[in-house]
């Protein structure tokens, strides 16, 4: 992992907003690379600076769609008319070969961008407790708004054993979600894994856990035309051959 990789891991652990295999990443590199902690403190406090004095009130209707639009946005590093000197000050910058703080300045322009969305809620009378509860919302949640989001969202439901599972998925995105209900519990070391069922061929795509039997999980990799979504029950971890080890409890098809 890299030092952008990890500033923006960083990000996301500040927000809580990193999926459970990225948090594990997070730590794992914060622990290998000591030298990164100053990145991980400031992050902190940032969102705590952000976050600090507001009176929390009741967000407008349509909030929540036009923060997201405007994260898209500043995650892509798109320029905003309000940014329109933007260009000129990043072409000002002289080239020093140092490339992890070229990368760094460029996920900090991005964190100043997200800055400026949290000013413009305040200043429309968005209290912390609303932007709280953004910050924890989960990654597959986010993934899902996306997905509803996009003109090509298409989506396929099937029934299981006790439940009912539903994927959900955006070419335009490039984005897989399934959302499942009535799943079973599992002892503390096993298991739910994602496969991309192609043909024969089983592509692992990460593992999740569910919540009183419903679970909320984006899946990683990325979907052919064609493919099987499926489910089944691992090893904590996952499938330690990268293939299941046991029948699908969920077999969701896409076409």
């Amino acid at each position: 992992m890299n030092e952008q990789e990890f500033a923006e891991l960083s990000a996301g652990h500040a927000l809580a907003a990193l999926s459970p295999e990225d948090e594990r990443r997070y730590r794992d590199a914060l622990a290998a690379h000591p030298e990164w902690a100053a990145i991980a403190a400031a992050d902190e406090e940032t969102v705590g600076l952000l976050a600090d004095g507001i009176t929390p009130v009741a967000p407008p209707p349509a909030a929540r769609a036009q923060l997201l639009d405007a994260l898209d946005t500043a995650e892509s590093g798109a320029p905003r008319s309000e940014d329109a000197d933007a260009p000129a000050v990043a072409a000002s910058e002289p080239s020093t070969g140092d490339q992890p703080a070229v990368r760094r300045r460029t996920w900090a322009r991005g964190v100043f961008a997200l800055a400026a969305c949290l000013v413009l809620l305040v200043g429309i009378g968005w209290g912390t407790g609303v932007i709280a509860k953004l910050w924890n919302t989960p990654a597959a949640v986010t993934a899902l708004d996306e997905i509803e989001r996009a003109p090509d969202a298409a989506s396929a439901a099937v029934d299981f054993d006790g439940g009912q599972a539903t994927a959900h998925w955006s070419q335009s995105v490039g984005k897989v979600v399934l959302v499942a209900e009535g799943l079973p519990q599992l002892p503390t070391d096993r298991t739910f894994e994602l496969w991309f069922v192609r043909g024969d061929e089983p592509v692992p795509a990460g593992t999740f856990d569910a919540d009183g039997g419903a679970a909320t999980a984006e899946l990683t990799g990325t979907m052919q035309p064609g493919d099987t979504i499926a489910v089944t029950v691992e090893p904590a971890g996952g499938s330690p051959s990268g293939a299941p080890t046991t029948a699908p409890i969920i077999a969701i098809p896409t076409v």
